[in-house]
This record gives C-alpha cells, sequence and structure tokens, in this order.
C-alpha cells in the first residue's frame, strides 16, 4: 500500500501544464497536469506532455512520488502516465504507487507495460531493480468518496460531463485547513457548484469564444471541432457562474483554450470572468498557490 506522507509538506498547488488540446507549440505551455501537496501527501493530478519535467521543477523527487490521478483517458491527460512512472522507477523507486482513473486506465497501463517489457526486463536483470509491474496500483474512480485510509485527507469525486468520454471525473481534495476542486474537462455543468461549494480554491478548464474560433482555423478540423469544443468545455463566463455559485475564494482558469497564441490578453480572461466576485488566476505552466 501507498504511504508516502511527507513530514512538514507545506500545502500547496502547482499548475505544471496549463493548455487544453495535446497540441505543442514552440515556446508554448505544456497540456494538462497539476501537483497537489496537501496534508502531507503528494498528488498528481493528470500526465499530460511534460508532467515528468514540470515535476522535477517543481522540486518533486520522483521516487517520492504518492498519489496519482487520472481524470480520463484523452491523451493530453494521460499521455505521459507510462513514462513518468517508468522515470520515477528509474530513479530509485521502490515502494508502491496509486493511480487512480476511468476503467480504460488498466489496458492503457497494460499496454505500457508490454510495450517496455525488454527495457524492464533487461533493468530488472542487469541493475537489480524490484520489478516495476509489482510497483503500481491501478485503482479504478467511482464516483463518490476515494477510499485511502488517511484520517485527514479527503478526496471525492463527481462525473462530469465530457460528451463523447463517459468516465470523466472532477476532484476534490480536502483538509481540515484547505480544499482544492479540479472540474476536469467538462462542458458547463452546474452541478459542480455544488461539488465545490467553499472549496478554498477551484481549478476549472475554460475557452474564450474568440479563441475557438482560431483554434479552429488553424487546425482545420473545422465544424467537427467546433461542436466538439462547444459540447464538450467550459465558456470563460461559465466557469465564473460555477465558482460564484460555488461561493469559492480562487478561480484558476485553467486547460485553456487558447493558451498558447497571441493576442489573447489576461484581461480578455478577466472580462470574462467578471461575474466571479473572488480572486481570478490565469494559469500559466509553474504556477504556484500555497496554503496562506
Amino acid at each position: 500500500m501507498s504511504n508516502a506522507k511527507v513530514p512538514g509538506l507545506k500545502d500547496r498547488l502547482v499548475i505544471l501544464g496549463s493548455k487544453g488540446g495535446p497540441a505543442i507549440r514552440p515556446g508554448g505551455p505544456s497540456p494538462t497536469s497539476s501537483l497537489i501537496e496537501i496534508g502531507g501527501r503528494r498528488c498528481v493530478v493528470d500526465c499530460g506532455l511534460g508532467v515528468t519535467r514540470g515535476l522535477v521543477d517543481a522540486g518533486v523527487v520522483l521516487k517520492e512520488l504518492d498519489l496519482v490521478f487520472i481524470t480520463h483517458m484523452h491523451s493530453d491527460h494521460v499521455l505521459e502516465l507510462g513514462p513518468l512512472l517508468h522515470t520515477a522507477w528509474c530513479t530509485g523507486l521502490s515502494r508502491r504507487i496509486r493511480v487512480y482513473g476511468p476503467a480504460d486506465l488498466i489496458e492503457y497501463w497494460d499496454g505500457f507495460l508490454s510495450s517496455m517489457r525488454y527495457d524492464i526486463d533487461t533493468r530488472i536483470e542487469d541493475e537489480g531493480r524490484p520489478d516495476l509491474r509489482d510497483l503500481v496500483e491501478i485503482h479504478l474512480l467511482q464516483e463518490g468518496e476515494v477510499p485511502l485510509e488517511d484520517e485527514k485527507l479527503s478526496i471525492a469525486t463527481l462525473r462530469v460531463e465530457h460528451p463523447p468520454v463517459v468516465d470523466c471525473f472532477a476532484l476534490k481534495f480536502s483538509v481540515q485547513e484547505w480544499s482544492v476542486v479540479f472540474s476536469a474537462d467538462t462542458a458547463y455543468f452546474p452541478p459542480l457548484a455544488e461539488f465545490a461549494k467553499d472549496a478554498d480554491v477551484l481549478v476549472h478548464e475554460a475557452m474564450l469564444a474568440r479563441g475557438v474560433d482560431r483554434i479552429v482555423e488553424i487546425t482545420g478540423n473545422g465544424d467537427r471541432l467546433r461542436q466538439h469544443l462547444l459540447a464538450s468545455h467550459t465558456m470563460a463566463p461559465d466557469a465564473a457562474k460555477i465558482a460564484e455559485a460555488a461561493g469559492v475564494k480562487k478561480l484558476v482558469l485553467n486547460h485553456l483554450i487558447p493558451a498558447d497564441l497571441p493576442g489573447f490578453e489576461k484581461s480578455e480572461w478577466l472580462e470574462a470572468t467578471e461575474a466571479f466576485s473572488g480572486e481570478t488566476i490565469i494559469s500559466h505552466d509553474g504556477l504556484a498557490i500555497t496554503r496562506s
């Protein structure tokens, strides 16, 4: 069983990857991943490209990874999970890690292990490493409380609307002094406000209407891509409505669409979310928020 409480670990949230979608562009941000250290536990939320480097840059010793959560199986949330765990193993991981996610996560992990069989077997025999296949526990997420056997930290999930994906989960991390909610990828979903009620921080995905037009123009998928974005994601003004209804203290706009195109300034995001009366923060790779 994973039990990696770190004495003296300060509660903090670090956005490791802030952009929506799997594409990466020169000098731009990375796809979705976050680090939350809370109640002495170190949790990774989603593993888009760049998560491993982001964790190292945030000061995390990879062999001390504890809990990993995958909100859903889109590539910009799960593509680097296998490489992250393998790299942690290569840096000295010797105890079990729990990974939580949807049912298809099992197939992903089995496929990754199969693709890396030669390397894993060779390093076990040649370098004396423990077997990576014995160190990773896959746990399937369901709506409700996540069983942790932790008296201080509680984690809850809520299934959100992200068609055509069925299993997509918002996450709430809570200790007595601090609570952080991740919307995951979702269309405007009013029940999320109750799930995030009175949270200190709500990390919510957000789009700008003008940005959707630009992304469609660049990508070239035309009406199909536009239909997906409008049906499956949340416009910034609607994210503000959720935050206001929930009464959260801070709204962190994340999984930004667009996140890496010129001509979209912070002021435009803030104007789009003026319905929220608390503090709005526009995420970027490396953004850190510590519990005050």
